[in-house]
């Protein structure tokens, strides 16, 4: 009983949490489902009636949102993809060799999550712009790739150590070289860690909006982030297509996450043993 009541307890402190934590994305789902001139009339209307759906039409077809969700896309997907390459092998050299200096090595990468993305915006500019990848998709690209690959190979370091050595040195006994083991006994242990790390890459490249926003200067190639920036006029802002666009781009990570849950869970519980 006492157990029982403890869990009441719980529960009854988190459904308030729970509570404001949704309401906000609950306000933008009917925003978007509501007609424009219903969106700011007194009383407040707190379900949407009549429904319409031609926000999320106009977001779409009108305001370009298709362009920047493609764009966002390939720009994510490019990103995690280098990210995650990267991080097996930088996460494989920190976990299995021991060499002068490591410490330090990892000490600096974790120092750089401390480091403010505005201060290094000019430097990053100017190298781009002397590449003449200013107003391209593959400066975003190498920015998140920057960004984004010091915090995921520390955390790829840690799901790699949980993996004993002792099958990849069976392995090498076998036959297998240093290479092979890893193809053929690391990685396919690895899955749910590498899940879980392109995962968390995946949201912060979605996400980003400070470089887009500095290094791109084309519509055509605007992501979600910035496109949902520009859809606020000077003078005036459609709230509904605004709100139907908030809820497009947050419909590929919530996707994503639900999804992936199982091996999500898995990774971080399997990274969280050693590291």
């Amino acid at each position: 009983m006492k157990e029982r009541r403890r869990q009441m307890l719980l529960y009854l402190l988190l459904i308030p949490l729970l509570l404001f934590v949704l309401f906000p994305i609950y306000w933008t789902l009917c925003t978007s489902l509501k007609h424009e001139g219903d969106i700011s009339k007194i009383p407040v209307k707190y379900f949407p009636s009549p429904l319409t759906f031609q926000n999320y039409v106009t977001s779409w077809n009108q305001v370009g949102f298709s362009k920047y969700f493609v764009n966002s896309l390939i720009v994510s997907i490019s990103s995690v993809a280098a990210i995650v390459l990267i991080a097996i092998m930088v996460g494989y050299a920190l976990s299995r060799y021991e060499f002068k200096g490591k410490g330090a090595f990892m000490l600096a990468l974790l120092s750089t999550q401390f480091v403010p993305v505005a201060v290094l915006l000019i430097p990053l500019f100017n190298i781009f712009n002397g590449l003449q990848l200013i107003g391209t998709r593959s400066s975003i690209i190498l920015a998140n790739i920057t960004f984004q690959l010091p915090f995921n190979s520390i955390l790829m370091r840690g799901f790699i150590s949980n993996i004993p050595i002792d099958l990849e040195e069976a392995a090498s006994i076998d036959g297998c070289s240093r290479f092979q083991g890893v193809i053929k006994i690391v990685l396919p242990m690895l899955v749910p860690g590498i899940v879980a790390t392109a995962a968390f890459a995946f949201i912060g490249c979605w996400n980003e909006f400070l470089f887009s926003l500095m290094f791109l200067n084309d519509p055509n190639k605007f992501t979600v982030p910035i496109g949902l920036r520009f859809m606020q006029g000077q003078f005036d802002i459609n709230y509904g297509a605004l709100a139907a666009g908030a809820l497009i781009a947050m419909s590929i990570p919530v996707l994503l996450f639900a999804y992936l849950q199982k091996h999500l869970v898995q990774g971080l519980t399997a990274g969280a043993v050693k590291g």
